[in-house]
């Protein structure tokens, strides 16, 4: 009875535990959940810091490992105290030292960098390097001359087609108001297609940046030459201002300012008349655009002017209308319009009259007429008994000053001057034909060098 009880109760206190155990588990579980934060993670754990020699002794073997990959810092001495790493030996020049500066800095845990390099002056440190560069240089152009050519060529073609494109004058004189604007165009369309030749020959070889450059500093350098070249440029411009808009013709009798004289040509820098003295005279065109201009051959008829005095007991409109008389008999005056006269001042003694007329300059010379006017005018006013009278002066003598002769009688203070003379010929005609030897000389110089003239008919005048 004993025996079998044993082995019951052991088998009863194994159901037990096996009932039991779970329960017990999961309750423990629940109390730990219970007590325990939202969040199941592990508490993080404190990594504590090196000690200060050993990262000081790892900041130096970080920077030698690297300053043995890089060119010429592979002799750089290091040392790291506290994180303060000082950098010294020789280098080859500045770079190299700026260069080891800047890597030192960017390791972590380095507080500054200090340095005190000295400068390697062999020959070899300095010189093979050099040597190195210009042999890469030189393989990298040779293997790059298949890839230039292209460039070239392109290029090239590109420039052919803007200069045969340029050469077509006839097409670009039809166009253009005149043969310097044609050569203008012509040459800025060869400029044109240089530039697209060059930046096409750039994108192939991938160097537009260049182009850029080249560009950026042309414009700077353009800027500067436009300020000392402004005159040059200011005369250019008014070139082309003249020949588009220009004020006179071929051989026109103009005066520009104070330059009196014929028009020879127009060339894209100056003006050149032909003096009234067979001279020749240049003028910028600069001046010339900015000048009074006064075209006398614009309009053919011109009138002359004179002035004559006469006594002040004339009558001046009896002297006006015998000075009228004879100038309209004369036959190079117009009859329209016809002659005038105005009386101009009277002075103390005499009244001064000024005769006015008209005259074709297409058939008589301006100054011969003027002349022979004066003095057809003079020489019948004064056989008509109008006296011209002459300067007076009256003197004064005071008796009280010297032993000098004083006159017995007072004379009159002035006296007209009449002449009924007759040996003058009143009649006689002078020449007054328009001088042509000026005008000769215009047309053998324009004939001589014609095509750079920029004087064109069929452009207007203003």
């Amino acid at each position: 009875m004993r025996k079998l009880t044993l082995p019951l109760a052991l088998s009863m206190f194994l159901v037990m535990i096996t009932l039991v155990l779970p329960s017990h588990l999961g309750a423990v579980a629940s109390l730990t959940q219970a007590g325990s934060p939202e969040s199941s993670e592990p508490p993080q754990t404190v990594i504590e810091a090196a000690p200060a020699a050993a990262e000081d002794l790892a900041i130096a073997q970080r920077l030698e490992g690297i300053f043995r990959e890089v060119d010429g810092l592979a002799h750089v001495a290091i040392t790291v105290d506290k994180g303060v790493v000082s950098l010294s030996g020789s280098i080859s020049d500045d770079a190299d030292a700026s260069r080891a500066e800047a890597i030192a800095q960017r390791v972590s845990g380095v507080v500054t960098v200090e340095t005190d390099f000295e400068r390697d002056l062999s020959v070899e440190t300095n010189v093979t390097p050099f040597v190195e560069r210009i042999e890469e240089s030189f393989v990298e152009l040779l293997s790059a001359l298949p890839l230039i050519a292209i460039a070239l060529l392109v290029a090239l073609a590109i420039a052919l087609a803007g200069r045969v494109i340029a050469s077509f004058e006839g097409f670009w004189k039809r166009v253009t108001p005149n043969i310097f604007l044609a050569e203008l165009v012509a040459t800025s369309v060869r400029v044109v297609f240089i530039g697209l030749g060059l930046f096409v020959a750039l994108d192939i070889l991938g160097a537009t940046a260049v182009l850029g450059a080249v560009l950026g500093g042309a414009g700077v350098i353009g800027l500067a030459v436009g300020f000392a070249l402004r005159d040059t440029v200011d005369n250019y411009v008014s070139s082309i201002m003249l020949s588009i808009r220009q004020p006179f013709r071929a051989n026109d009798h103009v005066l520009i300012g104070d330059r009196e004289g014929r028009v020879v040509r127009l060339t894209s820098r100056a003006t050149i008349l032909m003096t009234l003295d067979g001279n020749h005279l240049r003028i910028p065109n600069a001046t010339v655009f900015k000048a009074q201009i006064l075209n006398y051959s614009r309009n053919p008829e011109r009138r002359f002017n004179f002035k004559l005095g006469i006594d002040a007991d004339d009558d001046p409109a009896a002297a006006i209308a015998t000075g009228l008389k004879a100038i309209n008999a004369e036959p190079f005056v117009l009859d329209t319009p016809e002659a005038t006269a105005e009386i101009n001042e009277v002075g103390d003694s005499n009244i001064v009259i000024t005769f006015h007329g008209w005259i074709d300059q297409r058939k008589s010379d301006f100054n011969k007429a003027r002349g022979a006017a004066i003095r057809v005018t003079k020489n019948t006013l004064e056989d008509s008994g109008f006296a011209l009278p002459e300067p007076i002066y009256r003197l004064r003598f005071d008796g009280s000053i010297g032993t000098g002769a004083i006159p017995s009688e007072p004379q009159p203070a002035s006296t007209k001057y009449r002449t009924n003379e007759t040996n003058r010929d009143v009649t006689t005609k002078v020449d007054t034909a328009r001088e042509e030897h000026v005008d000769q000389l215009v047309e053998s110089e324009r004939a001589s060098d014609g095509d750079s003239d920029l004087l064109d008919e069929h452009q207007p005048i203003e």
